[in-house]
């Protein structure tokens, strides 16, 4: 006889909390809302502007990176 579907997806359900992990439900955007696009839009200008008033992030960030490489080529 044949495992229904549904049997098959509880039991690899039952050992995945098995094995200590758990389902979770993630809200995205939804790409296909009206509008998605001149929000992307509109908030990516935002960062634009608030990136260019900040002269310390680029210094920032370079050391950070340098940081980085060092602990890599250890």
């Amino acid at each position: 006889m044949a495992t229904s579907v549904n049997h098959r997806v509880q039991k690899r359900r039952d050992a995945l909390r098995a094995s200590g992990l758990r389902p979770v439900q993630i809200w995205v955007p939804d790409t296909r809302r009206a509008g998605f696009t001149e929000e992307c839009r509109r908030q990516s200008k935002v960062v634009s502007a608030s990136e260019a008033l900040d002269t310390e992030f680029d210094a920032f960030a370079d050391d950070a990176l340098a940081d980085m490489d060092e602990e890599v080529s250890k």
